[in-house]
């Protein structure tokens, strides 16, 4: 299945408002891309899905305020808890606390097809809209609404968080856990959270995220979920750090990029260090370099073993008028366009 921010081919259209948006971005402002969109209208960027938004990934001013949002989960007491739902503000207008959980099971597993994930919220403290559904599992009342599903850290801070649609209780049984608590299971719409991004959650949880190279070992399927961590995290892990001075020099190892995530694994891990993010697609890289993101052209990109990359990623991409380049000839038109110097070795 795809994920919805995958790109394997680029459409003449995608690729068509990539270049409007490089000559008009300084012009125009914001563009769709650096929004908060809720609909799946706009070119794929650092998000994009077909029910609702999960998480981060718009414009840097609308990110760190969603996660300063976010953060207010801490005040519930989360500590030692790895999960919390909060309700959707645009759904309630006194958005309510939905109370903690210290395990998803099932959340970060493959999606045979296009539906609701079944989630076993367990050692579960459940409170707000969500407790009042338990009255009713097995009918219609049984559905609390739409939320956000906060990922903490040990001290109950927000790591990251995804939208979660129609959260319906579907069983209830007590926890062995602790008394009190229950295991509650729920299906859910969430179709960003990706079969490996819980192992990197756990990696940050455990602040074992701390040094680069942790990508290499990862399969292709491993290195998108660690992209979208790494994406999710971004405010939390920058903690509202401007970017560095320009100028910079960035090294990228060309022996390690073997497809276009690892590219940007490279990419991203250059500019903001282990799990640092930097774009997952074309046009999040071609947004990442407006500013905003760890680093602002100008800078310098030293690409080392530059031909081995420049082999690895030799796939023909459509460019209009039946016309091709390649993705390597692709990345260094934006990164330069975009005033960036890349000296191949």
């Amino acid at each position: 299945m795809e994920y919805g921010l995958r790109i394997a081919a680029v459409s003449k259209t995608h690729l068509v408002a990539i270049r409007l948006r490089r000559h008009a971005a300084r012009a125009a402002g914001p563009t769709e891309a650096n929004t908060l969109s809720r609909t799946i209208d706009s070119p794929r960027t650092h998000h994009s899905r077909p029910r609702r938004v999960c998480g981060c990934g718009a414009g840097t001013g609308r990110i760190d305020a969603l996660m300063r949002d976010a953060m207010r989960t801490s005040g519930h007491g989360g500590q030692g808890q790895k999960y919390a739902l909060r309700a959707d503000e645009v759904d309630e207008v006194d958005a309510d606390f939905w109370g903690f959980a210290h395990e998803a099971e099932g959340l970060f597993t493959p999606l045979e097809e296009e539906g609701a994930r079944r989630v076993c919220f367990a050692g579960c403290d459940p409170r707000g809209s969500l407790l009042k559904s338990l009255d009713h599992v097995g009918g219609r009342r049984a559905v609390a609404g739409n939320a956000w599903l906060d990922v903490l850290d040990t001290d109950g801070v927000t790591m990251g968080s995804y939208f979660v649609n129609d959260v319906t209780a579907v069983a209830v049984q007590p926890s062995d856990r602790k008394a009190g608590l229950v295991d509650l299971t729920v299906t859910l719409w969430c179709d960003h959270a990706l079969p490996g991004a819980e192992g990197v959650w756990d990696l940050i949880r455990a602040g074992r995220l701390n040094r680069k190279g942790m990508w290499h070992t990862l399969d292709p399927e491993h290195r998108h979920a660690w992209l979208s961590v790494a994406l999710w995290s971004r405010a939390y892990q920058r903690r509202g750090k401007p970017d560095g001075p320009a100028g910079r020099t960035f090294t990228l190892d060309g022996r390690q990029v073997v497809d276009e995530d690892s590219f940007y694994c490279a990419l991203g891990e250059a500019v903001n260090g282990p799990g640092g993010y930097f774009g997952w697609n074309l046009s999040a890289l071609d947004d990442c370099l407006r500013g905003g993101w760890g680093a602002a052209p100008p800078f310098t990109v030293d690409w080392q073993h530059a031909a081995e990359a420049r082999a690895r990623l030799a796939e023909p991409v459509p460019t209009g008028e039946g016309e091709t380049t390649t993705l390597f000839d692709l990345l260094l038109e934006i990164l330069e366009e975009r005033g960036v110097q890349v000296i191949l070795r």
